[in-house]
């Protein structure tokens, strides 16, 4: 009879094992089951050869042997000297002989400081692969990408790469706070346990640091936007340093959100006009207390004069007052700040997407050199489709710096399955033509279009401190692509699902190709059962969870939802044509004339640019009412097609996330019906049309729809 003690354990064990690889993220260094790849790699990889002692290097060191454990089940042996061949070398510039040099001399001049060099070479006639770069932290990439292709069952014969950031500043934006709830989040509470820090580090906090440089990610903001003044007393500049000294072996720099009106909140000032003098002093006091701490400490993110913060307009300033304000604090220390674009005015409700352009646009040229402006993908609010903001652009003096949001505030939460590089992807190759033709938004924000020398991109953190950081396994492909994508803004987002489903889960052939087409519809099923054809911020007030068309009564105009559809008898859509608010001419010429032209306008911002008639035919042959009907159908198919195929994946994957992820599929697959149903039936309301064939009808009322209630719906404040 079989003991309850060994049934216990056991249990314990498998559950052990199992949340380990919801854990590891794509860091799992799973065995190597490809027999002709396995014998490859141990015999060109019989010895590691490690050059320097940093806490960088040390952590490269501790990262390799836990890799080709997992993945080759030995360790090849440690040395600090080359002898046989088949080694694997891994040094920054600084530590190579002469003779290691030599072979990868040229290859310096390929790349910047934070880039890598993977290259097989020979050393006295005898074979071996070096991982280089001209700084620790570059190795440190290096060793990550290194793994990243034994991971992915690739051959190291002969590796040739020289690779670089194409930008510098690739960051999370937490916007968690000090209470450990975090804004829109969808994965637990905040991984910042505030009341344990200093004295009690985490290995969450390690394994972080490990993910995100093993993606190239540099930085974190710590805090929300919407800013908490506390965060900057020495009782908590302790704790940010005790996260700073985790991170800093990782090249992570630890940045804080600035609130405006701290001199007054924990300053004991009367004021914080950017003009005065004792605010200008207390900035640089504090600015010089933070680096006395933290002398790698990267700036101040400052959300300012928007949805209620305080900033430099409540003392008749600008937005160039308050940055370079701040910006001179941190400049003695090579701090940068990072100023948000985010603003919208309820005194200027004629077209909420046109506000950030009018207000910052002016300012082109005027902000100081260390300060890079923050702008939304799209010109509303993360929405599952935007056009590019018309920012991009239009301010060649001025570095401007992408915000995307990973966290799926507007796509269905941690419920639901969607890809979201296919939307970054889509939004970076998006044309300004600003200077012609291939003036892409990736050429804006690595600087190459204007020389701007600072450059970055941002990411809204998905991240708590849920079992597997993010809340939906899935969810993790985001957190792993918005970093690749910083990295590279010019990679393909195939490649990236590519390869995290081959370090997540299996590099076999018939799970990876159904499951990676699964993920690259994903974002357009989304689009399809919540906006299609450019509809946009149709979602329910407050908490953003589901559809919410109908809502009217709030006491601002941009806040509802009716603002942005403007249903009636006539049609629905946003008319920002000529005719209406004219937001098209904030863009280039050629893009304003393809926007603004009924007939020319992309059918997936149709909407979003122009109030049509339910009658209009769209280029299929169909109504617009019955297109529409029939778009939020496909997305509820779309989840059910997605359903079958991970059905057929159990025997390829772990029962536990297997099971995860199906249950989050049937959830996603209700919603979607929801959003169908609800948006239809009252969008009914004013077409005054059947549902075409093909498209289901409801099995609820629209007043059902509208009775639905979410007060403790996750992430909303």
């Amino acid at each position: 009879m079989i003991s309850l003690r060994f049934v216990f354990l056991f249990l314990l064990i498998s559950f052990s094992t199992s949340a380990q690889k919801d854990y590891k993220l794509w860091l799992q260094y799973n065995a190597v089951n490809n027999s002709a790849m396995a014998s490859e790699y141990k015999s060109n990889l019989k010895g590691i050869v490690v050059l320097g002692n940093s806490e960088t290097i040390k952590v490269a060191k501790k990262e390799l042997k836990t890799a080709f454990l997992g993945m080759l089940g030995n360790v090849p042996e440690i040395k600090s000297e080359l002898k046989e061949e088949n080694n694997l070398i891994v040094g920054a510039e600084s530590s190579l002989n002469p003779e290691i040099k030599k072979t990868v001399s040229a290859d310096f001049d390929k790349i910047n400081n934070e880039g890598f060099i993977i290259k097989s070479v020979s050393i006295q006639n005898k074979k071996q692969i070096i991982i280089t770069g001209k700084n620790d932290v570059a190795v440190l990439y290096g060793v990550f990408n290194f793994l990243r292709i034994l991971q992915t069952n690739k051959s190291v014969k002969n590796l040739n790469i020289a690779d670089s950031p194409k930008t510098n500043i690739r960051i999370l934006n937490h916007w968690d706070n000090l209470d450990r709830t975090v804004e829109r989040g969808y994965a637990g509470f905040s991984l910042w346990n505030w009341q344990k820090l200093p004295d009690f580090i985490d290995q969450r906090y390690i394994d972080y640091a490990r993910a995100n440089a093993s993606v190239g990610i540099n930085g974190t903001v710590l805090t929300n936007v919407n800013a908490n003044a506390l965060i900057l007393t020495p009782q908590y500049l302790e704790k940010v340093e005790a996260l700073a000294n985790v991170f800093r072996p990782y090249g992570i720099k630890v940045y804080l959100t600035a609130r405006f009106s701290a001199p007054i909140e924990i300053g004991n000032l009367k004021t914080a006009d950017p003009k005065d003098p004792e605010v200008i002093n207390w900035w640089k006091n504090k600015s010089a207390e933070i680096y006395k701490r933290i002398p790698d400490f990267g700036g101040f993110l400052v959300k300012a004069n928007s949805e209620g913060q305080p900033g430099p307009q409540n003392y008749g300033r600008d937005h160039v007052d308050g940055a370079n304000m701040l910006a001179d604090a941190v400049a003695p220390f090579g701090g940068v700040i990072m100023w948000r674009a985010f603003v919208y005015s309820e005194h200027d409700a004629n077209d909420r997407a046109k506000q950030a352009y009018a207000e910052f646009q002016p300012y082109d040229g005027k902000f100081k050199e260390n300060v890079i402006v923050q702008v939304k993908n799209g010109a509303i609010d993360f929405q599952p489709r935007e056009p590019f903001h018309p920012l991009f652009g239009a301010m060649p003096k001025t570095p401007l710096m992408m915000e995307f949001q990973i966290t799926q505030e507007y796509l269905g939460f941690s419920t639901h399955l969607v890809f979201l590089p296919k939307l970054f992807q889509e939004v970076l190759q998006s044309d300004t033509f600003q200077k012609g033709k291939g003036s892409t938004v990736a050429k804006v924000v690595d600087g190459t279009l204007y020389q701007n020398k600072l450059t970055g991109i941002a990411g809204v953190a998905n991240i708590g401190n849920d079992l597997n950081w993010t809340g939906h396994p899935f969810a993790q492909a985001n957190w792993y692509g918005f970093g690749r994508l910083a990295w590279n803004p010019y990679l393909d987002s195939e490649i990236i699902a590519d390869e995290w489903l081959r370090c997540t889960f299996s590099n076999d052939e018939n799970f990876i190709k159904p499951i990676k087409n699964m993920m690259m519809e994903s974002r357009e099923a989304v689009v399809n059962y919540m906006t299609p054809l450019g509809l946009h911020h149709i979602m329910d007030t407050g908490h953003h969870y589901g559809p919410g068309p109908w809502v009217s009564n709030l006491s601002r105009p941009e806040w509802n939802p009716t603002y942005y559809h403007k249903a009636d008898k006539n049609g629905i859509g946003f008319d920002r044509s000529k005719s209406g608010t004219n937001a098209t001419s904030q863009y280039a010429s050629e893009v304003e004339k393809l926007f603004d032209n009924l007939e020319t306008c992309p059918e997936k911002d149709l909407l979003w640019f122009h109030h049509v008639s339910w009658d209009y035919k769209l280029k299929n042959g169909q109504t617009l009412w019955n297109g529409l009907a029939l778009k939020y159908q496909e997305g509820v198919n779309q989840v059910a097609a997605m359903q079958d195929v991970w059905k057929k994946t159990e025997k390829y994957i772990d029962s536990e996330r297997f099971n995860e992820v199906g249950m989050l599929l049937e959830i996603q697959n209700k919603e979607a019906k929801w959003w169908r149903d609800a948006c239809l039936l009252y969008f009914q309301q004013f077409s005054g049309k059947e549902l075409p064939a093909g498209v289901e009808k409801p099995t609820q009322t629209l007043d059902y729809f509208k009775s639905l209630k979410f007060p403790f719906a996750p992430g909303n404040g």
